[in-house]
């Protein structure tokens, strides 16, 4: 199992930027090698994106979304994968985005990958693409403010 942790600081308020990254569809604009996500309801995705070199397809459940505060997930098939993003007001206008993943490799390449940090720079370049997507826009492309807890939406 590897283990990943990344933060960064993007120059918009945290409404701004948690509201962007509840916008699931709109990853592959910033995330390297994600070819799609699909949101089926609000609390389930499916995934789309080329990994260790290979296409792969599987379904996520949200398991806890808090407004301005987190999103975790966990992968529901395929290889198994979960996370945890959370969001931390800096100033009225700065927030740091904390972002820690866990995930399966497969395979000498993917292993050997993970050992070498390869998918840590990976998820770092992802959170540079993330802040200059948001900060060049100055708002979000949309916002999704319910709340949900141990999968379950409950606002």
């Amino acid at each position: 199992m590897a283990r990943i942790e990344e933060s960064i600081e993007v120059n918009v308020p945290v409404s701004t930027a948690y509201n962007q990254w509840t916008q699931f569809e709109e990853f592959p604009r910033f995330m390297d090698g994600v070819e799609s996500v699909k949101q089926i309801d609000d609390t389930h995705l499916h995934w789309v994106a080329e990994l260790g070199g290979k296409r792969e397809e599987w379904a996520a459940e949200i398991v806890t979304q808090k407004p301005d505060r987190e999103v975790s997930w966990r992968a529901k098939d395929g290889r198994y994968n979960s996370g945890i993003v959370t969001f931390e007001p800096i100033d009225e206008n700065r927030t740091r985005i904390n972002v820690i993943i866990e995930h399966e490799t497969e395979g000498l390449t993917e292993t050997l990958g993970s050992a070498l940090s390869a998918d840590s720079r990976r998820v770092k370049g992802d959170l540079e693409r993330f802040k200059e997507f948001v900060e060049s826009r100055g708002a979000e492309t949309g916002a999704w403010r319910g709340e949900v807890e141990q999968g379950q939406r409950t606002r």
